[in-house]
């Protein structure tokens, strides 16, 4: 096991450059299942969540290999078996996106019941939807699904889904890509990470019209062949680096941060406090930032919501809420999404912050406070450890963090990140001591 052991109170200030989109990634490679060619992945993050599913596509079959450091060679040209290792799928959440491309390639799948964060219940109902519309039959027993096609095989179909789930969209494009006739997906989830599966689909042979909106018309192709594919720039990452040179008063630069996509962040951001300037991709946060909560009409107490794209997205509601720690007023956190979503906000309390966990789903925050250091914090999902690192970034004095494994799952070589511009954190072994 690791930790990470910061001596807070250095501020940050330099550049940064973020890795390729976590959510972006995984769903690309698992579509390279679609084509018997080969597929080169750019701008592949090295991250915990990538490699376990590039372990699950192993053990299908599938032949993996780095190019460099951020360029993956992906060629499914067999598919040696349909069976989903269920420790491996235990240790990621994501692992449910296999079901849309290994019905589309095979015809069948089984699919252990997937694991990861525990940020509360996700349910999987609207993905086993979009495959029975498709025309698969979908039975549950003894923690697995077994997905089968019926006897015509996956049709285009018309559905309407009952929330805009993510990687439920991403399923149902990944399953109908190849099936005969026209598929439309009302209600689609239209996130970035959506939209580069899209466009990497379309680049292959798909047919796929309405990337961005929340309609889309897929024309089932033949066959896909493979091709060369970037993945975006992560804008999660993007998010908590504005929340690491806030935290610590710092002046930073962050590159190729794909700006088009930060329109609501900025919003959410300014309402407390926080502002940025554009600079072609670029972006940087200056050291002189107002803090101050920004009340609505009335002076009443403004409320941050998470949404569905292109509202503020909840996996940064963790970073906001931290940088709400450290500005002036009060606000209130809303997560409908997720009842575990808020469940580190102790943490930070123990830290020094003044915060009230109203429910499972909302929290009040009342700044500005300090922050001070602490041992034996414990990561609960990925977005919640990195609001606790930026907090211990903050803090006087030194913090430990472990189950630090939580943050290399969406989160590459976040320590030597941090500390090239100016951090003092260290990675080590549990039971060693840190340099001095």
């Amino acid at each position: 096991m690791q930790q990470f052991v910061i001596e807070g109170g250095h501020k940050l200030s330099g550049v940064v450059k973020p890795g390729g989109n976590k959510n972006a990634a995984l769903k690309m490679l698992a579509a390279c299942l679609l084509t018997d060619e080969p597929v080169t992945l750019s701008n592949m993050p090295d991250i915990g969540d990538v490699r376990t599913l590039i372990e699950i596509m192993r053990a299908l079959g599938v032949e993996i290999r780095w190019l460099d450091s951020a360029k993956l060679h992906v060629h499914a040209k067999n598919v040696t078996t349909t069976k989903v290792d269920a420790v491996l799928a235990g240790k990621l959440r994501s692992s449910i996106v296999l079901a849309g491309p290994m019905m589309g390639r095979a015809g069948e799948v089984d699919l252990p019941m997937p694991g990861g964060d525990a940020i509360g219940e996700r349910r999987l109902d609207t993905h086993i939807f979009v495959l029975n519309k498709l025309g698969a039959e979908v039975e549950f027993r003894d923690g697995v699904f077994y997905m089968r096609t019926s006897a015509n095989g996956l049709r285009g179909a018309d559905m309407l889904l009952a929330e805009a789930s993510v990687t439920a969209t991403e399923n149902a494009i990944m399953a109908s890509v190849l099936a005969p006739g026209t598929t439309i997906i009302r209600n689609a989830a239209s996130e970035p990470h959506v939209q580069d599966l899209c466009k990497m689909l379309n680049a292959l042979g798909a047919q796929i019209e309405g990337a961005g909106s929340n309609r889309l018309i897929i024309t089932g192709a033949a066959r896909l062949h493979g091709g060369d594919v970037r993945v975006g720039t992560d804008y999660m990452e993007v998010g908590s680096y504005i929340g690491a040179a806030v935290m610590t008063g710092g002046d930073v630069l962050i590159q190729e941060a794909d700006p088009e996509h930060l329109d609501m962040i900025a919003l959410v951001y300014a309402r407390l406090g926080v502002h940025w300037e554009t600079r072609g991709q670029d972006i940087f946060i200056s050291s002189a930032q107002p803090l101050t909560i920004v009340p609505d009409l009335g002076n009443r107490l403004p409320i941050i919501k998470a949404q569905p794209w292109p509202a503020f997205p909840s996996d940064l509601m963790s970073i906001a809420l931290v940088m709400a720690t450290q500005s002036a007023g009060a606000v209130m956190f809303h997560d409908w999404m997720y009842e575990s979503r808020f469940f580190f906000a102790d943490k930070l309390v123990r830290m020094g912050a003044r915060i009230t966990l109203c429910d499972p789903h909302r929290v009040l925050v009342q700044g500005p406070t300090a922050f001070k250091g602490m041992s034996n914090i414990t990561s609960p999902d990925i977005r919640a450890g990195m609001a606790l690192l930026l907090a211990a970034l903050a803090a006087k004095g030194e913090t430990r963090i472990a189950n630090i494994h939580q943050i290399d799952k969406g989160y590459e070589r976040v320590e030597e990140k941090l500390t090239a511009l100016g951090a003092n954190m260290v990675r080590i072994n549990v039971g060693e001591i840190p340099e001095t």
